[in-house]
């Protein structure tokens, strides 16, 4: 694996590594046997590029944004409720709480009812109540015994009012191209009343993983009122520009296994954290162009985004290179992922993608149906949805990962429809696990299983790939196509020189 890339294009790494991958793949039924010199038949067109896969997440320590949080103040105590010596409190009555229920805060008072107590033990009551918001991390919020109650020897029914701290203003400082309104709304959601510092610190961590954010840091001040503060962020933003050339065999043979390309993306366009990616590859055989557009579109870091490219090919393998196989295709892909769970260390988001993809392919010149699907002129249309669901669980030494994703053939969009199967009306299931665990600086084992299951016969398009570096290395790319199978594989990954 070699790789040149970089924050700028004056900036270039030399890496070279290791990788030893024990596999296992099954296919269902079994049309053929995976061999290493597998050769795709005369009658299997080339297959467009495969979208690449995210880079795997490495395990990081997690993140701890320094957080300054002043005493905690509520208003004055003047003019308590006087008690003749003592008294019986037969119940408290609260108001103005959300975070807890009556129910709990009862029981915490439990001690101080139904006997005697003094004004000092009244006191300790109120107390006790601000100790609870105190340690379940509510800074700014309290409890105090409102005055003018005339409460009898016996039977006394006492009031406490509870103050519920927030956020009064959000002080952003720190920012050039990211828009101040992309962290605040963040935040903002993380400082609902009742302010709590668990959970502003949990947002802060999220943010500490934003590639866009090097560092961020904030305090709590005291506002306008006792109960509200004034939260102050300062960040640090990160390079959001990268531009790498890379070279790798991630082809098949059949059009040149050796791939070499650019990849240029912009992370922060217009300044609200909206992401644009292009790549250019080409091998002897072939030419291909990604591109994709992603923006957030609410403060849940829910994205839609938009995505498509184009390829050409041409078969130069012998012996059947002299009939002059080509093809081309393109894709086009509408998408929209939301987190429904988000924290530093877990995240599950669910998702939907449009999808339009379009295959052409020609013998000697000429219009010819090679692949399965095809109509009479080589062409392959698929219109699908495809509905998704991710779960990540990271730690500081492993991260694992798991996608779930339902795929819908649809007939329309001028999609391929056929008589009998394949075209594009299919439905089929896809699962994907990742584990990857740190063994020694910049040394990680990966386990990877892929899965698939069809209702019916795929077009090419949609089938299960076997064989390449997504896959199962060792083996060529795309060295067998299948409607169902499974794949499972280990790998060390081992550093050797970085320059």
């Amino acid at each position: 694996m070699i790789k040149i890339c970089g924050q700028s294009l004056w900036c270039k790494i030399l890496e070279i590594g290791v990788i030893l991958t024990l596999g296992t793949t099954l296919v269902f039924p079994t049309e053929k046997t995976l061999a290493q010199n597998t050769t795709p038949p005369p009658n299997q067109p080339p297959i467009p590029e495969r979208p690449r896969q995210p880079p795997l997440p490495i395990p990081q320590p997690l993140p701890q944004p320094p957080l300054e949080i002043p005493p905690p103040t509520l208003p004055g105590t003047e003019g308590r409720p006087e008690i003749p010596g003592s008294i019986t409190v037969s119940r408290f009555e609260f108001n103005g709480n959300t975070a807890f229920s009556d129910r709990e805060l009862s029981q915490i008072l439990a001690p101080f009812t139904q006997r005697p107590i003094s004004f000092a033990e009244l006191l300790q009551a109120e107390a006790a109540i601000t100790k609870q918001y105190l340690e379940k991390g509510y800074v700014n919020s309290g409890a105090i015994i409102l005055a003018g109650q005339a409460l009898p020897q016996q039977g006394a029914v006492v009031k406490i009012q509870i103050i519920e701290g927030g956020v009064e203003e959000i002080q952003i400082s720190g920012t050039k191209r990211l828009k101040p309104n992309y962290i605040r709304s963040r935040l903002k959601l993380a400082t609902a009343k009742p302010l709590n510092q668990r959970r502003l610190l949990q947002a802060m961590q999220v943010l500490q993983l934003d590639p866009l954010i090097q560092s961020i840091s904030a305090d709590l001040s005291a506002g306008s009122r006792p109960e509200l503060s004034v939260l102050t962020v300062r960040i640090k933003e990160a390079k959001s520009f990268k531009a790498e050339f890379f070279a790798d065999n991630n082809r098949t043979p059949s059009v040149g296994s050796f791939r070499r390309g650019v990849r240029v993306s912009e992370g922060n366009v217009l300044g609200f954290g909206d992401r644009f990616t292009l790549e250019y590859a080409n091998t002897t055989g072939s030419n291909a162009m990604n591109m994709s557009y992603t923006m957030p579109v609410n403060a849940r870091n829910g994205t839609i985004s938009l995505s498509g490219g184009f390829s050409f090919t041409n078969v130069i393998e012998k012996p059947f290179d002299i009939l002059d196989i080509a093809g081309n295709s393109y894709s086009v892909d509408l998408s929209f992922r939301q987190p429904i769970v988000q924290t530093a260390t877990r995240e599950f988001a669910v998702g939907v993608t449009a999808s339009r993809q379009e295959s052409h392919t020609t013998l000697l010149g000429e219009n010819f149906q090679l692949s399965p699907g095809a109509d009479a002129s080589g062409t392959t249309r698929v219109a699908a949805l495809r509905f998704f669901q991710d779960w990540t669980q990271r730690g500081p030494k492993d991260v694992f990962a798991v996608r779930s994703q339902f795929n819908v053939g649809l007939g329309i969009l001028d999609a391929t429809t056929n008589p009998e199967p394949p075209d594009s009306r299919f439905f089929g299931w896809r699962g994907q696990a990742q584990y990857v665990r740190l063994l020694a600086p910049d040394t990680l084992i990966v386990f990877r299983t892929d899965l698939q299951l069809a209702a019916g016969a795929l077009v090419p398009l949609e089938q299960f790939a076997l064989g390449g570096q997504q896959s199962v290395r060792g083996y060529r790319q795309d060295a067998l196509l299948t409607d169902n199978g499974i794949s499972a594989s280990a790998e060390i990954r081992l550093p050797i020189l970085r320059v």
